[in-house]
């Protein structure tokens, strides 16, 4: 899992966060690794990830408050950051 340590446009859909991945990131984003953005308010999300046949986009919009990223749990996955995207 990849997360982009800045906000995005988030009028942007798969192929264009598909695009940041591949330029900003230098990563693949058809490698099947999960990469995640979020908005500035921080109220929103996307993931793009490739399910093996197709790019795959998912949202979330919070209703109330803001997602922050858990700074240490047991459970908790391995974040790699990821440069800024614009």
């Amino acid at each position: 899992m990849t997360v982009a340590t800045k906000p995005v446009d988030f009028r942007k859909g798969m192929e264009g966060l598909a695009m940041l991945v591949r330029e900003h990131m230098k990563a693949d984003p058809f490698s099947g690794a999960v990469y995640v953005f979020r908005a500035k308010r921080a109220d929103r999300i996307k993931l793009i990830f490739w399910d093996g046949t197709d790019l795959c986009l998912f949202a979330k919009r919070l209703e109330e408050g803001v997602l922050t990223a858990p700074l240490h749990t047991r459970l908790a996955p391995t974040f790699k950051p990821a440069p800024y995207c614009d």
